[in-house]
């Protein structure tokens, strides 16, 4: 036989032995399903043809990025998404408390709008002027309308020392650009105080996240030792977080008994409940069409349990439940693995929970009306 019959032998060889053996691989991690085998093999010998013959350089990691991504957008679910390394960081850090920002809290409840609710203290959005009521009409001169709320948050937000251009449109002026400086927004999640010449005590929650609980405990310490008689939770676009920042607070307010339950695909249920006994006082809890997920469950759970009034507008309505799995290259995924329902039974996924006094922002507020309404039904629980 000649070497190159031997030669081309040895080539099919090899592609029959690569073949069963990545089969018979692929079998077992399917769990013996032969369509599912027969999937991952088409996946990898997709990713093996395209590393041997397309006409470019191909840089196997993004290849994997780009087929994460696209399995995650699959799935049809907004919730569900993949996050490159600079996104899996953002994630982790307004987890923790800090990120890289100009320090502005924005709300889309209007689909295709980005308005800035309120800009903190001491940060690049104040030295830059911006102003509560701006409506960001662009970043990195991408207009807001071709984006979703994640990805213009995930524009604005990175690096500290990095620089993001947003075109601002201010009633009665001409839009603008503003090229701002990020820097490390090391955000307070609770706060609150006595509402002036009243003995009700109000604390404003803008997220859940690591510290969550511990803020909101001293603020609420710091309320009762000026004998609040009534209190005032501010949940208004807030976009939710960390469960388990939400159930620190839940036990500290909630009664007794059931504060959510999550059921996953395969049925199975955790019911997650507070300790919290004795009397509590009289609470109110404002929510709008900003309100979602975590502080969903907190809102939710104090209206079945009949321990709050909410004042407002109707939630926003995501109840379902994301983990976050790393990827080990900084990257990971978001995924949505159950639903949570309040303990009445209800599902408000997609529906959102309905305020007992329903009432509405003006278009441009000189006051906040609704925060006026939630001390009006205060005053009449504590009289």
């Amino acid at each position: 036989m000649s070497q190159t019959k031997k030669n081309i032998l040895l080539v099919i060889s090899t592609v029959l032995v690569t073949l069963v053996v990545t089969g018979c691989a692929a079998l077992y991690l399917m769990g013996g399903n032969l369509a599912k085998a027969g999937d991952m093999i088409r996946f990898i010998a997709t990713v093996r043809f395209v590393e041997n013959h397309f006409d470019g350089e191909v840089d196997q990691t993004a290849l994997i990025n780009g087929s994460i991504d696209g399995m995650m957008k699959s799935l049809g679910d907004k919730y569900s998404i993949y996050l490159d390394e600079d996104k899996f960081r953002q994630l982790n850090n307004i987890n923790n408390g800090t990120f890289g920002g100009i320090g502005v809290v924005m709300s889309f409840a209007e689909p295709g709008h980005c308005k800035i609710m309120s800009v903190m203290e001491n940060t690049p959005g104040q030295d830059a002027g911006l102003q509560a009521g701006d409506e960001v009409i662009a970043v990195e001169g991408t207009p807001v309308s071709e984006l979703q709320p994640e990805e213009v948050v995930g524009k604005i937000r990175g690096v500290e020392g990095t620089q993001v251009v947003i075109t601002i449109r201010r009633q009665g002026e001409a839009d603008k650009d503003y090229t701002l400086t990020r820097s490390v927004i090391a955000m307070t999640t609770a706060a609150g105080d006595m509402i002036p010449d009243t003995d009700i005590g109000y604390i404003r929650i803008a997220s859940f996240s690591e510290n969550t609980g511990r803020e909101f405990k001293d603020a609420l310490e710091k309320e009762r030792s000026q004998n609040a008689k009534g209190l005032i939770i501010d949940l208004r676009a807030n976009p939710g977080g960390l469960v388990t920042s939400c159930m620190e607070i839940a036990n500290m307010v909630v009664p007794e008994g059931e504060v959510v339950s999550l059921i996953d695909k395969s049925g199975d249920k955790q019911v997650f409940t507070s300790s919290l006994t004795g009397a509590s006082m009289p609470i109110v809890v404002l929510i709008d069409g900003n309100s979602a997920s975590a502080s969903e469950i907190l809102a939710g759970a104090l209206k079945d349990r009949g321990a709050a009034t909410l004042v407002g507008m109707k939630s926003y309505g995501k109840g379902s439940v994301q983990t976050i799995l790393p990827l080990f290259r900084g990257d990971g995924i978001k995924l949505t693995v159950a639903k949570y329902y309040t303990p009445s039974g209800t599902s408000i996924d997609g529906i959102g929970i309905q305020p007992d006094v329903e009432i509405a922002m003006p278009e441009n507020p000189v006051e906040d009306v609704q925060l006026l309404k939630a001390i009006e039904v205060m005053k009449g629980k504590i009289q």
